[in-house]
């Protein structure tokens, strides 16, 4: 009997030692578990997705890879918010960004007369010694420069392919610049006839590397013409070139198509080669030779930038001035007119015909004026022309007027009062004749034509006559062609809505990849720098709400300096952080936080007036009653 009590006894004691074990192990895994949530909720929050949590009874292994120390003691500092510090194990590994990246290869390689020149930046695997064996010889001792940087990384895909092609390429082209990169080959070179390069093409076409993508811009030789000249005739025969040149085939083919209709007969021809005064050549080539069909007859001639207008001895001394004064506000700045109308021819028996005592100046919408016509005497003409460039500025004043004594008294007043006038327009003309002074132009503000009539009428007195003739176009007038603020804030958001600036989880510095974007908003803020514009952070809900509202502002500020840095003037500009007040789509969907964690700018509406104190009496009376 007793042994059967005392096998009980112990069959019990058994089982509630198993039942204790269990219990244990269950309270163990149910503690490692919460804690493992706990912790993984605090990362998660803070924004440190790359690390994980593991619980080992009462200890807590954290691991992953921290971008940076500053990272991992962040990190760290977050989780001893639940978990006691001498409980936390520390497994994370610091991972350096920029140096799992490595730099950009590249090589340039420029082969001419003076040498080869070699620049860029090659994996020291490749070696400078290669670089500089395989170019040594080409031009038997030639200098070679060698402007070369290496990096111990390893060596990118397709770059030992694509350097060993360049070089090959150097080889057979004694002028030419070759640009290296993984993948990729420049190439531009000169080459002695079309034959040639047609030949040099189809060869490294086909020697290229099936994974290297080339870029040819191969050129036949031209001549370098210097000056570029131009010499066209209109007469009663048609018109004909002495001489043409230009820089492309394109352009020879504008400039006959424009002597054809000027009366040239057959294709005509103008010489190719290297060099211009101004990209611009062939624009104003084409103009000039519109204007000397407008006048009929006679001869334009170009000597690079210098132009030489003559009209046909016929033609009427308005028609010339008004043909004259449109080429020069045609032209580009860059070129000078000089014009002439030769005198009338004589008719057998009669007298020569008078030649008009009057006084033009032509003002260009650039601002540049043309004095021409008569003044009465060397001090006079000096003290015109200063007064001209004090206002049109000294480099924008061409004088080419002449001394004539003959002139009336008072005529250096009316010359100077009819410049004051012309300094009013956006561009237009001053004739000054023995009748009257005629100030004609178009100007860029509403009331310039008034501003012109006081200035004549105070000047010249009641008794003189002028004539004004003056039209307004808005489109000149800069400040209204401004947007108004309601169009810069919708232009600025438009930008945001197609490239938003994206930030980094926990992050509120403005990444290298936004910096189009932050280029893009500061151009169109160009025309909006006084516009009172808030520049509003927003997060979605994930995190606590405190953090989401300091985060928030950190980065709305960030904006606010990168525009300050591309020389915004922010004055008119504030940053304020809103946090996850202001959702703009469902925070429950991924798509839907994407879109509420954004930078966007609002208009800034200026404070209402103060109320009268009248009117705040009669309102505090009646809220009283």
């Amino acid at each position: 009997m007793q042994r059967i009590a005392l096998f009980y006894g112990v069959l019990v004691f058994v089982l509630v030692g198993a039942l204790a074990a269990t219990f244990g192990y269950f309270i163990v895994d149910y503690t490692e578990e919460k804690t493992e949530a706990e912790v993984a909720a605090v990362l998660k929050e803070a924004g440190y997705g790359w690390a994980s949590a593991r619980a080992d009874g009462l200890l807590v292994h954290l691991s992953g890879p921290a971008p940076d120390e500053g990272a991992r003691f962040r990190a760290l500092n977050a989780v001893k918010s639940v978990v006691n510090s001498g409980r936390i194990r520390d497994d994370f590994t610091i991972v350096e960004s920029d140096l799992l990246r490595g730099p950009r290869f590249s090589l340039e390689m420029l082969r001419n007369g003076d040498g080869i020149s070699l620049i860029g930046l090659i994996p020291e695997d490749t070696g400078r010694t290669f670089v500089l064996d395989s170019v040594e010889g080409l031009d038997h001792g030639a200098r070679v420069t060698d402007m070369l940087e290496t990096a111990d990384f390893p060596i990118p895909d397709k770059w030992a392919d694509s350097i060993n092609f360049a070089l090959d390429a150097l080889h057979d082209l004694p002028r030419s610049k070759i640009s290296v990169t993984p993948g990729r080959v420049s190439i531009t070179a000169i080459t002695d006839s079309p034959e040639e390069k047609a030949e040099i093409e189809m060869h490294l076409t086909g020697e290229k590397p099936k994974d290297v993508a080339l870029v040819l811009n191969i050129t036949a030789p031209r001549p370098v013409i210097s000056p570029f000249s131009l010499r066209l005739i209109k007469d009663e025969s048609g018109a004909r070139f002495d001489s043409c040149s230009t820089d492309t085939e394109a352009n020879a083919e504008r400039i006959m198509a424009a002597a054809q209709r000027a009366g040239l007969a057959g294709d005509g021809r103008c010489t190719i080669g290297l060099g211009a005064p101004t990209p611009r050549w062939t624009d104003a080539v084409i103009i000039a030779i519109r204007a000397l069909n407008d006048v009929g007859g006679g001869s334009v001639t170009f000597s690079d930038a210098d132009v030489t207008f003559i009209a046909d001895a016929t033609t009427q001394q308005s028609d010339f001035d008004s043909v004259v004064n449109s080429l020069e506000r045609e032209l580009p700045d860059i070129f000078s007119v000089h014009a002439v109308l030769p005198p009338k021819p004589l008719v057998e028996g009669g007298t020569p015909e008078a030649e008009a005592l009057e006084l033009t100046a032509t003002k260009s919408p650039e601002g540049l004026v043309q004095l021409r016509g008569r003044l009465r005497t060397p001090r006079t003409q000096q003290s015109v022309v200063n007064f001209a460039r004090s206002l049109f500025g000294g480099d924008n004043v061409h004088d080419t007027t002449r001394i004539d004594s003959a002139l009336p008294d008072g005529w250096s007043t009316r010359v100077l009062a009819g410049l004051a006038a012309l300094d009013l327009l956006y561009h237009g003309s001053l004739i000054v004749t023995l009748d009257d002074v005629q100030v004609r132009g178009v100007a860029d503000r509403p009331e310039a034509s008034s501003d012109v009539t006081k200035i004549l009428s105070e000047q010249l007195g009641q008794s003189e006559r002028y004539e004004i003739e003056v039209k307004y176009e808005e489109a000149l007038n800069r400040l209204a062609q401004l947007p108004t603020p309601e169009e810069c804030v919708a232009a600025i958001n438009g930008i945001l809505v197609e490239r938003p600036i994206v930030f980094g989880p926990g992050e509120t510095k403005v990444e290298a990849d936004a910096f189009d974007v932050i280029q893009a908003i500061a151009e169109s803020m160009r025309d909006c720098s006084e516009v009172p514009m808030e520049i509003g952070g927003h997060t979605d809900s994930q995190g606590r709400e405190t953090m989401n509202q300091t985060l928030s502002q950190a980065r709305a500020e960030a904006v606010l300096d990168a525009l300050l840095a591309e020389e915004v003037l922010t004055s008119f500009l504030s940053a304020k952080g809103y946090g996850e007040a202001l959702p703009i789509a469902d925070n429950s969907t991924e798509e839907g936080r994407a879109l509420n964690r954004r930078i966007e700018f609002k208009l800034v509406e200026p404070e209402g007036p103060i109320p009268h104190s009248d009117d705040a009496e009669t309102t505090q009376q009646e809220g009283e009653e």
